[in-house]
């Protein structure tokens, strides 16, 4: 990691990713499968705390929680995630670029396994995914490429 990362920072790096997962599940709202699905988002996490290369993956996994509550209307969930998103991968460009890719895989990898976590709701949660991805990208837009 180039520097150290604030708790803030951490923060902000959490509730992009977990929102994503979030975003995902609220995508396609079928009460059992949101069980499957938040269970999914745990296990992901914990195994990301525990075996990622990645340090600042693991540090955003030690955390809980991702900024939104329970009665969080979908569409602020979706507009701050995003946001999130955008501002993460920006800070990570900034401040620790070799990361930068950990970051975005973690936060697919994490979408991708809650919308497999239920059957329906493909089309639906494929929006989403594209959205988290666009949302990742559109940060390293104006960054060289990695080699």
């Amino acid at each position: 990691m180039s520097e150290t990362l604030s708790e803030h920072e951490i923060d902000m790096l959490r509730k992009g990713a977990f929102g994503a997962g979030l975003l995902v599940s609220l995508s396609d709202r079928k009460f059992f499968d949101t069980f499957k699905e938040a269970g999914t988002l745990a296990k992901h996490v914990a195994t990301a705390r525990s075996s990622s290369e990645s340090a600042v993956v693991r540090q955003v996994a030690e955390g809980r929680g991702a900024g939104f509550g329970m009665t969080t209307p979908p569409d602020e969930v979706e507009s701050g995630t995003l946001e999130a998103l955008r501002s993460s991968v920006a800070l990570l460009q900034q401040k620790a670029p070799d990361e930068v890719a950990a970051y975005r895989a973690f936060v697919l990898e994490i979408a991708k396994s809650v919308a497999a976590a239920a059957p329906g709701g493909d089309a639906a949660e494929s929006g989403a995914i594209t959205k988290i991805e666009s949302a990742l990208e559109a940060a390293g837009q104006d960054a060289p490429a990695s080699p």
